[in-house]
This record gives C-alpha cells, sequence and structure tokens, in this order.
C-alpha cells in the first residue's frame, strides 16, 4: 500500500474485489484484445485475406499484456489505443498489419465500456437479490409482530415489524426490474467507423453492402451479446450511461430509505443493527452502539444519487457525432458509481442479514400509545352498551387531550383507560377496557400483506434466481 499519495477508499474501504476487477486495467485491455480478435475472426470470415495462423496468434497473447511497452508507446504518440494496438503487435508480429483494421478508437473503448458496465449490472443484481433474499426472511419472521406504526413520525395506527420490512423489499424489488430492463437491453456499438457510417468498411469489402450488414451481428454474438445498436455517431450515445447510473442512483435511494429508518429505530432502541463484541461506538462516550453501518450507507447513496447528474449532464453535451469531453468523466463517474453501490449493498446485507429485534421495547412503545389508537374501538363498545354516538365521541376527544397532557406536560404515563372508566357515560370498567389492548387487533392486514406480497411477488423472483442465492457480504471496516 503506497502511503505518500491518494487512494481512493471506494478501492481500499469499500468496494469488494469482484467489483474492483471488472473496472481493472486487466478486465479493459483483455477485452480490447478480444475485441480485436472478434473483428479479426469477423473479416477473416466475410472474406478479408486473414489467416488463422494470424487470429491464433492473437489468441495466444490475449492475457499476457504487456504493460510497459504500451506504457511508454503512450508517452511518445499521447493515444492510449495506438499505444496498445502497438504493444500487441510487438507480441504478434505476423498479425501486426490486420490488428484494429478498420476500426477506430471507440471500438474497442466504447465497446469494452458496455461489456463492463454488463459485467457491473451482473454482480449488482446477483447482490440485490440477496438483500431482497435476507429482507423477505426478515419480513416472514416478523410479520405477526405489531410495532407502533409512524406517519410525519407521529404515531399512527399499528403496522408489524414484517409488514414495514416489506416496504423497503418493494423499493429494492423495483430497482431489481428496473436493472433488468436495462441489462436486458445493453448492445454493443459493434463497429462503426469514425462517424458512425461505416465508410471504412466500404473500401475493405469493395461497397458489398450485405457483407457490412453481417458484420455488425458477427462481433455481437462473438462478444455474448444480442445485437448492436442500429445506429451511432462515433460512440454509443452517452444516453446509455445514463440509463446504467440511475439504476445505481435508484438502488442507492432504497439503501438510504431503509438506512435512515433503521437507524431511526435504533435511537428508539427498537431494532438494532449487528454489533460485534469489539466494537467501538465512541471514543469519548463507552456505552454508545452507534449505527455506523446503517451510516455509512446512507452516506454512500448519496453519493452515488449525486455521481448519476455526471452520465445525464455528459450526454446533453456532446456535440454532434463525439467529443472527448466525456472521457475524463466516464472513467470517474461510472466506475465509482459501481463501486460505491457494491459497497452499498454488501452492507445492506450485512446488516439486514444481523439485524436485532427488541420485542418488549417495541411493545412497551406501542402499549403507551395504543390506548389513543383503541378509541374508535372503545367507543362502538360504549354505543353497544347504550350510549350516544356523537357525545361519546366528544368526551373521547376531551380526554384523550387531558391524557395527551398528562404525558406531555406532566411526563405521567397515559392514563386515558383510567380516565374514560371513570366516565359514567361509557359504562365500561376498567377491565372491559383493557380487554381491547390485544395490539393484534389493531394491525389491520399486515401478516395477510406480507404472506401475499412474498408469495405472489417476491418469492417467484428469488425462484427465478435461485442459482445467485446465499452470499454473505463481507465489508471491511
Amino acid at each position: 500500500m503506497s502511503t505518500d499519495r491518494y487512494q481512493s477508499p471506494l478501492s481500499e474501504r469499500y468496494a469488494s474485489k469482484e467489483m474492483q476487477y471488472i473496472f481493472s486495467p486487466d478486465m479493459k485491455f483483455k477485452t480490447w484484445r478480444k475485441l480485436w480478435i472478434a473483428l479479426a475472426e469477423t473479416e477473416r470470415e466475410l472474406g478479408l485475406n486473414i489467416t488463422e495462423e494470424q487470429i491464433e496468434e492473437l489468441k495466444a497473447n490475449v492475457d499476457n499484456i504487456n504493460y510497459d511497452v504500451a506504457k511508454e508507446r503512450e508517452k511518445l504518440v499521447r493515444h492510449d489505443v495506438m499505444s496498445h494496438v502497438y504493444a500487441y503487435g510487438q507480441q504478434c508480429p505476423k498479425a501486426k498489419g490486420i490488428i484494429h483494421l478498420g476500426a477506430t478508437s471507440c471500438y474497442v473503448g466504447d465497446n469494452t465500456d458496455i461489456i463492463i458496465m454488463a459485467e457491473a449490472l451482473k454482480l449488482v443484481k446477483k447482490k440485490l437479490v440477496n438483500v431482497i433474499a435476507e429482507l423477505a426472511k426478515f419480513a416472514e419472521k416478523y410479520k405477526e409482530l405489531p410495532t407502533l406504526a409512524f406517519t410525519h413520525f407521529q404515531p399512527a395506527q399499528p403496522t408489524t415489524v414484517g409488514k414495514r420490512a416489506t416496504l423497503w423489499l418493494q423499493e429494492f424489488m423495483l430497482d431489481l426490474e428496473d436493472l433488468d430492463y436495462v441489462l436486458n437491453n445493453l448492445k454493443l456499438l459493434g463497429s462503426k467507423g469514425t462517424t458512425g457510417t461505416q465508410a471504412s468498411f466500404l473500401e475493405l469489402f469493395d461497397g458489398n453492402q450485405e457483407i457490412i450488414d453481417k458484420i455488425d451481428p458477427m462481433i455481437a454474438k462473438k462478444m455474448g451479446f444480442e445485437q448492436c445498436y442500429a445506429v451511432s455517431g462515433q460512440t454509443y450515445s452517452r444516453k446509455v450511461d445514463t440509463r446504467v447510473v440511475n439504476i445505481l442512483a435508484g438502488i442507492a435511494a432504497s439503501a438510504h430509505k431503509m438506512s435512515n429508518d433503521i437507524r431511526l429505530l435504533q435511537h428508539l432502541k427498537e431494532v438494532e443493527e449487528p454489533f460485534e463484541k469489539t466494537q467501538i461506538g465512541s471514543s469519548a462516550m463507552a456505552y454508545k452502539r452507534n449505527p455506523m453501518r446503517s451510516e455509512r450507507i446512507a452516506s454512500l447513496a448519496r453519493y452515488v444519487m449525486v455521481d448519476a447528474m455526471n452520465p445525464a449532464i455528459t450526454s446533453a453535451t456532446q456535440w454532434f457525432e463525439r467529443t472527448l469531453d466525456d472521457s475524463a468523466n466516464k472513467r470517474l463517474s461510472v466506475p465509482e458509481g459501481f463501486l460505491a453501490i457494491d459497497g452499498i449493498l454488501d452492507l445492506c446485507l450485512n446488516v439486514v442479514d444481523g439485524l436485532v429485534v427488541y420485542p418488549k421495547v417495541i411493545e412497551k412503545r406501542l402499549m403507551s400509545e395504543l390506548p389513543f389508537m383503541a378509541t374508535e374501538n372503545i367507543m362502538m363498545d360504549a354505543v353497544k352498551a347504550g350510549g350516544d354516538r356523537q357525545e361519546l365521541h366528544e368526551k373521547i376527544r376531551e380526554l384523550s387531550m387531558e391524557a395527551g397532557r398528562n404525558v406531555k406536560e406532566k411526563g405521567l404515563d397515559n392514563n386515558l383507560l383510567e380516565l374514560i372508566a371513570a366516565d359514567s357515560a361509557f359504562n365500561l370498567t376498567l377491565e372491559d377496557l383493557q380487554k381491547t389492548m390485544d395490539p393484534s387487533k389493531y394491525v389491520g392486514r399486515s401478516k395477510e400483506q406480507v404472506n401475499a406480497f412474498l408469495k405472489n411477488v417476491v418469492n417467484p423472483m428469488l425462484e427465478e434466481n435461485k442459482n445467485i442465492l446465499g452470499m454473505k457480504a463481507e465489508i471491511n471496516v
């Protein structure tokens, strides 16, 4: 590790080795060479004077990249693609003259970018599906545990812990739908030349339009894609980068929302993220158990959401068939967006897998507010006992205000039930009233909604993706 220069926290602290490899020089330049092989094979199959011996020479050197030669050449010519064409040619003297034949720099650069983003999206999908799987287990486990729900972070009608988790689940499911759509519709640029017109191939193939129409589909198939974009300038539309990074921003927003909820619940001591035996919560306050993983999720998520502006602005400012003001931005915004979301999903998986629930605290808080929420049922029972609905409504309103003042101004327990029992208009004893304090009566269809959501929406997706389930997240710090 170098200590005398800047190191990106995304690679040093947050992103997995697997995601880092996808954006590594090895992945990039080996893919360049695979693309040059695909181009040469296609040109040979379509009739150009390229020998099998030349193809085999290229294949034999696809992985052993002579970086030192390319680096020295780039100092001289100031062009990364031509430097690597030169370096590859040094290793492949027989094939030297046919490397990159008819292509422009974007043939390797842009097609590689698409291939790398596709691989990165596949890894993101794997981790996202596993987060969903862990959340589904959590929702199933706690689908019947009543808890106080909040609107505006004010006490509201109860829900269950599992039902609340389905709200997080649903947002991640929406992200997965978007990811699948974008991943399944990614296409290669193909080989379209300097302004996208394939003029160089008209020259190479003596104007034979039928042969030229076969080039892009053949290259796509060799590289594992269904097709290439039908039209382009020199580059694929930078709108593609926008679509991809928007997926990452969407996942980040979902993770941020979940992490915020967990942080608030940890403040209430109802739910707590995993805390190691030797973990230190505060340098000054030894008793503290800070939700640092959830905080890190929120922190990285904000970075990814803002990062989505980069490809959008780059897409909007491309001139005609291409400009090069996209290059430096793409080198930063796309890889860093993926590295950050990779770290976020590892954190999400780690947090959800070890999320601790404290039922007694949940019950205590719920019971302190439940008398207010039970007033509708209490009023109906009092009407059945002969009371006047309108009169009882006003009395409950007045008594609720009094009980609220006792709690807020005097710091007393909620004594609404005692106040109602003492009022003869209700004709109900304290024992009668306490029978209405079963929290399960007030959670509506929470359990049934969890069951239906898992059965009809989540579980079919998990079954479809069972081959990528079972991963565990490792976080560095």
